[in-house]
């Protein structure tokens, strides 16, 4: 008998065409929360935890929207020992693999214990703890304006100072859109645009072309500034009171 008829399926390609499936189902249920038809691509979810690659200490590092756990799984093995992980993940299906993912992925570094799955939405996430880096997977541009300035927001609040975001769009949705779109969609999407404009013009340290990705994307990264130095000596000046 040939080996091909008796080998066993290669378990990494399995897994793959489970979550594409997953994701098709889930984006016909509603594309607009899900973003994509496929997860993100291996050197896509290499680009958006780059920030973890450049500091060998602990990290408290946020994920969010963040799907089936494509990027989840690249940024575990990154975690130093002593960081901690937050997983948000609003759709109740994806949440429950996730935390599948984080309970049994082979990490060296003692995560259990220090990692969570929330089944909600970023902006109610309800946490005193600030982050070193944010990884966004939220499709941003399928959102309401105000629902983006509250999301960047809350991304800002959420970052220590000197803290890393980042966040990927898809090449191409603007003229798509604007092949395909109604007026009121496409004026949407400008503005949208605009908000993020205004955060990348305030923040953005880089943005990366990511063309090994299926759509091909922009990955960006964003930097909360240190506070400056006033700032800090009147907050050592109200500390020693």
């Amino acid at each position: 008998m040939n080996d091909w008829t008796t080998s066993s399926p290669d378990p990494v390609l399995a897994r793959r065409r489970t979550e594409g499936w997953m994701f098709l189902r889930e984006a016909a249920r509603d594309l607009r929360t899900t973003g994509a038809i496929a997860p993100s691509g291996k050197a896509l979810a290499r680009a958006l935890t780059d920030p973890l690659r450049a500091t060998a200490r602990p990290s408290a590092v946020l994920e969010a929207g963040a799907g089936t756990g494509a990027v989840t799984r690249v940024l575990i093995p990154q975690l130093s020992r002593g960081s901690r992980l937050d997983v948000v993940e609003a759709n109740p299906r994806f949440a429950a693999r996730l935390r599948h993912l984080v309970a049994t992925h082979p990490h060296p570094a003692g995560l259990p214990g220090r990692a969570a799955v929330h089944q909600t939405y970023v902006e109610h996430l309800s946490t005193e703890q600030r982050y070193d880096v944010i990884v966004s997977g939220l499709p941003l541009t399928n959102f309401a304006p105000e629902q983006v300035e509250r999301i960047m927001a809350r991304y800002m609040e959420l970052l220590r100072p000197g803290g890393a975001l980042t966040y990927f769009a898809y090449i191409g949705t603007r003229g798509a859109r604007a092949l395909t779109a109604s007026r009121a969609e496409a004026r949407r999407h400008a503005e949208v645009n605009e908000v993020m404009a205004a955060y990348q013009r305030r923040y953005a340290t880089g943005r990366w072309t990511v063309w090994a990705n299926l759509p091909p994307a922009h990955v960006w990264h964003l930097r909360r500034p240190l506070a400056p130095p006033h700032d800090r000596e009147s907050h050592r000046v109200v500390a020693g009171r």
